[in-house]
């Protein structure tokens, strides 16, 4: 796939204005202390796009374990000492002719310079992809219009996009930059989606902070590898900002219904905010309500009983002090193992109420910061925060962790499920015992019956995590399931705990898509009436219906990703394919886009077959990526470059367009 010219040659946007005097005031010492704290394969890349320095080029490299699967590294400590010398020679030339706006370099460099901050040559065609995440261009994954409409056409044409999570902020910023009118209903009263309602103590995201931003946000600058709730939630608010599109967001709307007109051709919209009930109209829907939207409660005798707080995690009380409380958390997914050894900081006891444990992948610096030094070359080193960007998605990617969602016919296992599958488990098990070693009596309780990867992998930090709190006197592990709420306990195994606040920490309605919505397409279809057999499906990465014309899902059906990637990958590219269809009504007159039913059940067809072959099919894991019809609708077998093709290939030829 050609390269963009346009992206490649352009400065570094950040500092496209001006100077970075940040830098002009930085001594020889400080730039050459600051290097020493960047990933040297990214570096490595980076200084070889802005200079074509062969040396670089010439560095040796080993494949060795980056976390959970190989990768390559710089091989000698020779090797690295003199990227960061060629690094900190470039800052310092720079710094003294006036640290300016400076281009990315030439674009046909571009690819060998990924290959070298990679370590593997990128496939040819998932090239363009790459470059796109690369983000040196922030409009990378936006519309580029064919022609340029006139102020008639566009006058005729308007967008609701339901919800200001992720994937509505960046609906709402890629139409706002294409001159699409739109507005954004969002049922909360402030942007940022699971970002803004997740408040519990502990709430962090598992995704690396390099990956977890849009295209177009990529050079806000994070504060720590994995950034906890109030990072994102402030990421959110910053492109809500920045992009000027948090004046288009009604707050506190929440839609009720959505029907199809189709004499009229368009969307009627209903929802509600404080004044009542409100009606609205669109040629199109972007739908960014998310998997993750709705609590999932448990259904408990004695619960509407219990006198003292009790709530979900994502209804997190702001007033709530826990110190000097007795405090039950029911529910060992990700928010339980998140929450549990914060509140043990501060509860006079934790009680944990554990049905089935998890898969812990612990991570040095989990917890931390970054080092000051890595947020100043993120604003003082051009291109910096691009190439560290590109090596993070990498190292996530299909190309390193592709296989170990995979599994193997062959193994035969009775606790795993492909030889690395395996090697995976007993590196787990190895790790609980020695955590443990002191308490023989958690070491089988904290040993998951299912696979790793089976549900979903929560990564913790490897100094501090549940296991460390479950070593604390203040808190006591409950196996047994829970049978009823009291007055002033919890009910499990037969025994009462007396408690003074319930956590329910069980999870989202995350099979239960778009409701409570309701949402009806042509001839009367509803969705849930097209979901009736399977549960929930979509074409292309959970994007389209056919029967629901000019209806576009963000975060849809099996769009959590499996086989490397994230989330606002899938997000972006769904984004740019409705804005495509969009262009192709506004240029052409046509009024109507629909998907067409045999290229649905042909995708759908081989969603089925790739999702045969993954691990989170194993039936012991019992959580949400498995429907009750004993499939996912949640999960993404395809890896985002097949998808990434799809979108480019097959999407525009499975689509019809009428008036």
């Amino acid at each position: 796939m050609p390269i963009s010219s346009a992206a490649a040659l352009a400065p570094d946007r950040e500092q496209a204005g001006g100077i970075r005097p940040e830098l002009l005031g930085a001594s020889d010492a400080q730039i050459e202390d600051a290097v020493c704290y960047s990933d040297p394969m990214s570096l490595r890349g980076l200084i070889y796009q802005l200079t074509g320095d062969e040396e670089l080029a010439a560095v040796e490299t080993v494949k060795n374990r980056v976390f959970l699967a190989e990768a390559w590294n710089v091989a000698t400590e020779e090797g690295v000492a003199l990227i960061r010398r060629k690094a900190a020679d470039f800052l310092k030339a720079y710094r003294d002719a006036g640290a300016g706006p400076i281009g990315p370099g030439p674009i046909e460099r571009l690819p060998r310079s990924l290959h070298l901050a990679a370590g593997d040559p990128i496939p040819a065609d998932e090239l363009g992809m790459w470059i796109e995440e690369t983000a040196i261009d922030p409009w990378a994954r936006g519309l580029n219009w064919p022609e340029q409409p006139t102020p008639e056409q566009l006058a005729g044409f308007s967008v609701i996009v339901v919800g200001a999570g992720m994937g509505g902020l960046n609906a709402a910023v890629q139409l706002k930059h294409a001159g699409i009118d739109y507005m954004v209903l969002e049922k909360n009263p402030e942007v940022g989606g699971t970002w803004f309602e997740n408040r519990y103590p502990g709430a962090r995201v598992d995704t690396p902070s390099r990956a977890y931003t849009h295209i177009f946000g990529a050079d806000f600058v994070f504060d720590h590898p994995f950034s906890p709730q109030e990072d994102n939630e402030r990421y959110f608010n910053w492109v809500a900002d920045h992009f000027g599109v948090r004046g288009d967001v009604r707050f506190d709307t929440e839609v009720s219904s959505m029907r199809w007109d189709e004499g009229a051709k368009l969307w009627r919209i209903v929802a509600r905010d404080p004044q009542g009930e409100k009606h609205y109209s669109a040629n199109a829907v972007i739908c960014a309500s998310g998997l993750l939207a709705r609590p999932n409660l448990p259904d408990l005798p004695g619960m509407a009983d219990f006198t003292g707080p009790s709530f979900h995690t994502a209804r997190w009380p702001a007033d709530l002090d826990v110190s000097g409380k007795r405090v039950a958390v029911i529910g060992t997914g990700a928010t339980g193992y998140q929450m549990v050894p914060e509140l043990a900081k501060v509860a006079k006891q934790v009680v944990l109420f554990q049905r089935k444990p998890q898969w812990l992948f612990p991570v040095p610096g989990y917890l931390s910061a970054l080092p000051d030094q890595v947020t100043w070359l993120d604003r003082n080193l051009p291109y910096h925060i691009n190439f560290l960007r590109f090596r993070t998605n990498w190292l996530t990617g299909e190309h390193v962790y592709g296989d170990v969602f995979t599994l193997d016919p062959a193994w035969m296992h009775d606790h795993s499920r492909s030889p690395q599958n395996h090697e995976i488990r007993e590196g787990r098990i190895a790790y609980i015992r020695e955590k443990f070693a002191g308490r023989p009596d958690l070491i089988e309780k904290m040993i998951p019956p299912h696979p790793p990867f089976s549900a979903r992998p929560i990564l913790v930090d490897s100094e501090y995590n549940i296991y460390d709190a479950l070593l604390r006197d203040d808190v006591e592990l409950v196996s047994a399931g829970v049978e009823a709420i009291t007055e002033d306990g919890v009910v499990a195994g037969g025994e009462t705990y007396p408690v003074d606040v319930i956590v329910y920490a069980t999870g989202f309605k995350a099979n239960d898509l778009l409701w409570p919505m309701e949402i009806v397409g042509r001839d009367g279809l509803s969705v849930e009436q097209f979901w009736a057999k399977d549960g929930c499906r979509a074409h292309i990465a959970g994007s389209m219906m056919p029967g629901f014309p000019n209806f576009f899902i963000l975060f849809g059906p099996n769009t959590n990703p499996a086989h490397g990637g994230g989330i606002v990958n899938h997000e972006e590219m769904v984004t740019r394919f409705a804005m495509e269809a969009m262009a192709h009504m506004i240029l052409g007159g046509d009024r109507v886009v629909d998907v067409r039913r045999d290229a649905f059940d042909r995708y759908n067809a081989y969603l089925d077959e790739r999702e045969a072959t993954k691990i989170y099919t194993d039936s012991r894991a019992r959580n949400f990526f498995m429907n009750k019809y004993a499939r996912s609708s949640v999960m993404c077998p395809l890896g985002p470059s097949e998808m990434w093709r799809m979108f480019r290939d097959d999407g525009p030829r499975d689509i019809v367009f009428s008036r």
